[in-house]
């Protein structure tokens, strides 16, 4: 079993975007870091940058239950502890209105950005409130959309504002436990997910203009202040957007 210096952190949709950037921002600031994904060469170069027994990859489809299972006990065996998960993995699908969205599309929607978050958030807080000392803190990624929906992402915006109910219910039902839980939701950090953004992307006028974008590594600071937070004290949600995207005018 490893000791960690820092907190030990489970990344989910580590091996890309903004899981990447946290987990190599969480590595360098001397945090444990456990890496969840389905693509096990991105995590392993997600880890590059760790320390040997610093970081360990666990391949892993979040939407599996017996696989969430095993990448937590994967952590345990590791490090002896989960103290943080950034519960980040997701997918969006571009697409028409309602009306064009297959249900298989939905399904594979929901099944990631949904069920797979609450899979992860149950397997963490299981182990959070039994280990010794107890608690620690769940960050799920929310979304700017949890708020304000984009044209023709009705599967997307649908879980996303259900991510907000599941972060409620969770920091309620933590409370006891000393687990806090949080919700950041992004707007505009620039990824392979968002790259488009930057050169045009439909408006609610039905107009196609480029958005304002942010460098990733900010989302990374803002993930890993969060986590290094005393347990007594909590940020609820965090809107991190870049400054002049449109946002609060849409519609």
């Amino acid at each position: 079993m490893n000791q960690a210096k820092g907190k030990v952190i489970v990344i989910t949709g580590a091996g890309s975007g903004i899981g990447r950037a946290t987990a190599q921002h969480a590595i360098r600031t001397g945090h444990g870091v456990v890496l969840l994904g389905r693509r096990e060469q991105a995590l392993r170069e997600t880890a590059e940058v760790a320390d040997q027994e610093q970081a360990i990859v666990c391949p892993t489809d979040v939407t599996e239950e017996g696989q969430v299972e095993a990448a937590f006990g994967a952590a345990v065996d590791h490090f002896g502890r989960v103290d943080v998960l950034f519960n980040n993995a997701g997918t969006f699908q571009h697409g028409g209105s309602v009306a064009d969205l297959s249900p298989a599309e939905w399904r594979a929607a929901v099944d990631v950005n949904l069920t797979g978050m609450f899979l992860c958030a149950r397997e963490a807080f299981r182990l959070m409130r039994a280990q010794s000392p107890k608690g620690g803190r769940i960050i799920n990624n929310g979304s700017i959309s949890a708020h304000s929906p984009r044209p023709g992402s009705v599967a997307y915006t649908t879980t996303k504002h259900a991510i907000t109910g599941l972060t409620k219910s969770i920091s309620l039902d933590g409370r006891p436990h000393g687990i806090a839980c949080s919700q950041i939701d992004i707007g505009n950090a620039a990824t392979e997910l968002t790259a488009d953004f930057g050169t045009g992307v439909m408006q609610a006028d039905g107009q196609k203009k480029a958005e304002p974008m942010f460098d990733v590594s900010h989302v990374a600071r803002a993930v890993i202040n969060t986590a290094e937070l005393p347990l007594d004290v909590n940020v609820q949600f965090m809107t991190l957007m870049a400054t002049n995207m449109p946002f609060l005018g849409r519609g």
